[in-house]
């Protein structure tokens, strides 16, 4: 599937369990929604992820890419360590400067 850079960046990340990559993939005052949850600024979102990846192990099998202009859906299925595995989540994008600017993370 061909994936923006940024995006196909973060999903190796991801699946490395490589918190600083993951963040590295964000802008300095991007956000980042999940599990009612908002994590703003790469060093927060750094701290979120490393503890997600520690806590969950989640690995992402990307299924589908959609991109309009500057945001973008990935859907993704997503395996760890969590009840309720594999679950199908959709990550909502918005895109800046080759660089993710905000993110969602929804069922």
């Amino acid at each position: 599937m061909n994936l923006p850079n940024i995006i196909a960046a973060l999903v190796k990340a991801q699946n490395n369990f490589d918190s600083m990559a993951y963040a590295n993939c964000f802008s300095e005052t991007a956000i980042v929604f999940d599990e009612g949850k908002t994590h703003q600024g790469r060093a927060e979102i750094e701290k979120w992820i490393a503890k997600a990846n520690q806590s969950y192990q989640t690995v992402m099998k990307v299924i589908r890419f959609e991109e309009k202009e500057r945001t973008g859906i990935l859907t993704a299925e997503i395996s760890g360590n969590f009840p309720g595995i594999p679950v199908v989540l959709k990550y909502h994008f918005k895109m800046n400067g080759g660089l993710i600017q905000s993110l969602k993370i929804a069922a």
